[in-house]
């Protein structure tokens, strides 16, 4: 008897009638559909702190002694936590909705996430805009 076979789970059994497996899958598939955005989120945070390490002109100021390296590399710890934290958010908030919807479908209801959608959508727009205007103003000093 290999290892797996002698774990017992109480994962419940339900009758497959009207929509019942077709329910629960939908609502695997969306868990699932968060957690790819979290990892995605957490892999993009990762990537710039490493390449944020690699910064050729980072290597130039340093020549230089240019003070302004030091508030763009705080710009990076910013945006990396931001992402970072956004992509966490996004794994707890998406498990908490996934066995919220488990038991409420067991009881044969079903609650939308006005406010969750809402939420996120609302943090990445505004993550967004920061990024942008950031970057618009370090463009601006640089043409100057």
């Amino acid at each position: 008897m290999s290892f797996f076979s002698r774990l017992r789970t109480n994962t419940p059994v339900y009758k497959n009638t009207g929509s019942t497996a077709r329910d629960h899958l939908a609502s695997e598939r969306t868990y699932l559909s968060w957690l790819r955005t979290g990892l995605g989120f957490i892999a993009l945070g990762i990537a710039i702190e490493r390449f944020s390490q690699l910064d050729i002109p980072e290597i130039l100021a340093t020549l230089r002694h240019d003070p302004a390296l030091n508030s763009a590399k705080d710009k990076d710890h910013l945006l990396v936590g931001a992402l970072l934290g956004t992509g966490a958010g996004s794994i707890v908030y998406g498990t908490t909705r996934y066995f919220t919807n488990l038991r409420a479908l067991e009881r044969g209801l079903f609650k939308p996430a006005y406010l969750g959608v809402a939420g996120s959508s609302t943090l990445l727009a505004g993550l967004a805009g920061v990024v942008y205007v950031s970057a618009a103003r370090e463009h601006g000093k640089g043409e100057r």
